[in-house]
């Protein structure tokens, strides 16, 4: 793949892409256009799409000239990548004068060669449990159906049910009503950050809207019982997590989630309990560590204090606040890792990889899931007020570099199973496709 150069994707605003021979696809990193590496490119992934961006003209390297200039035809393009993959360069494209903002997705570059989609990505995690050859429409509604009937009065299987498995096709709830792997449950309306990004509520001032509905209610520790025991039961590889997206912040319900564990722990001791969390409160993670917590997922944007404020905007809690609930987690022996957005150009600066490193030794990370930032690049950089960003090592680089210092530490997109929490890891993850 010494010379592989894709060829530039436009589209003509009416659902059909086209390539433009005259233009080598090129990629993104913080606010600039960059050739890619032919390493980068792989086929889109079984799951991932192409949409156009409505407004912009794609930028791509002339194929005569071997200079850097937008496309004079269509829209640009980006590609979607399915969960287990990370993206290492960003879609190239001006703006037009009235470009509207992007909506909540990730823009990886992509291009076209020999009829096939390519894009800049790496599989990173072999877990399967959100392949999209893998979910049965029929299981899912008979699934809904059994359950619902099962658990007739209970809030938060109507919610997971009608609103996340149904309505948005969420990955884990689909997989809940298959019966398998790992079960999600919210808990919580209400959140003490404003991320920037949420994708579960935006301010009516925003030219953005928020991609799912939020939880509306707060759920008794009985309603999580009901249905979670029989999930750490039944289910191959069972994991129950707090804190999904279409909730605010679990931890504003700790004493909800205390009881529900001592509970659960009273009825089985199979699988494992985990917390998607921003980890501003560790005194509260404390408390469920010392009832059963096995595990938590702290989600930051960026490792740099300045950085995770402009973006998270937290209410009454610091930084060090959620470093530290890392740290409550490892003294309880518990698993550690951070749901990290990757953004190229910003994640794998210098600045960024130092602040990382220090995360890593300061709290005994276990695990970095590199999830993909779903937010309008300009939007997001403008509202953080980054107006420059420098030449990066490249994301790939940054994987390796820190992979080389530490490496006990896992990299994936998914929460583990206690099988894997264990040490049964049979993947070292970092499995790319090419």
């Amino acid at each position: 793949m010494e010379n592989f150069s894709p060829f530039l994707l436009y589209s003509d605003g009416e659902g059909n892409i086209y390539e433009d021979t005259s233009l080598y696809a090129i990629g993104r990193s913080g606010l600039y256009a960059c050739p890619i590496p032919a390493d980068a490119w792989i086929e889109l992934p079984e799951g991932g799409n192409v949409y156009e961006l409505e407004g912009r003209k794609g930028i791509g390297i002339d194929v005569e000239t071997g200079e850097i200039r937008a496309c004079d035809k269509g829209w640009a393009t980006a590609g979607f990548i399915p969960p287990a993959h990370t993206g290492l360069y960003m879609a190239s494209y001006v703006n037009d004068k009235d470009a509207p903002t992007l909506p909540l997705f990730c823009y990886t570059a992509v291009g076209w060669h020999d009829d096939k989609f390519y894009v800049t990505a790496i599989r990173i995690e072999d877990d399967v449990r959100q392949e999209s050859i893998g979910f049965d429409a029929d299981r899912v509604v008979t699934g809904v159906a059994d359950l619902l009937e099962k658990f007739p009065d209970n809030r938060l299987v109507e919610h997971l049910a009608h609103n996340c498995a149904v309505t948005y096709e969420c990955p884990a709830a689909r997989n809940y009503f298959m019966g398998r792997w790992e079960c999600p449950v919210p808990t919580s309306p209400a959140c003490n950050s404003n991320c920037i990004g949420c994708i579960s509520f935006q301010p009516e001032a925003e030219d953005i809207v928020s991609s799912h509905d939020r939880l509306q209610f707060k759920p008794s520790a009985g309603e999580i019982v009901e249905y979670c025991v029989p999930h750490l039961e039944n289910a191959p590889f069972p994991i129950i997590s707090f804190g999904q997206g279409c909730e605010g912040e679990p931890l504003l319900m700790w004493e909800t989630l205390k009881d529900a564990i001592q509970q659960i722990r009273k009825f089985t001791d199979k699988g494992s309990i985990n917390i998607n969390t921003n980890g501003s409160m560790p005194n509260a993670v404390d408390e469920l560590c010392k009832v059963g917590l096995n595990s938590i997922r702290v989600s930051i944007n960026s490792a740099q204090e300045w950085l995770y404020n402009a973006y998270y905007l937290p209410n009454n809690y610091k930084f060090e606040e959620v470093i530290e609930s890392l740290k409550v987690m490892d003294r309880h022996n518990g698993w550690t890792s951070i749901n990290y957005f990757v953004f190229p150009g910003m994640t794998d600066s210098e600045e960024e990889y130092q602040a990382l490193r220090k995360i890593i030794k300061d709290t005994n990370l276990k695990m970095i899931q590199w999830r993909n930032f779903n937010i309008d690049p300009d939007w997001y950089l403008e509202k953080v007020g980054v107006e420059d960003t420098k030449e990066t090592m490249g994301v790939k680089v940054l994987m390796e570099k820190l992979k080389a210092e530490f490496p006990d530490l896992k990299y994936g997109y998914y929460n583990p199973p206690m099988e894997r929490i264990k040490g049964v890891y049979e993947s070292d993850f970092a499995k790319e496709k090419a």
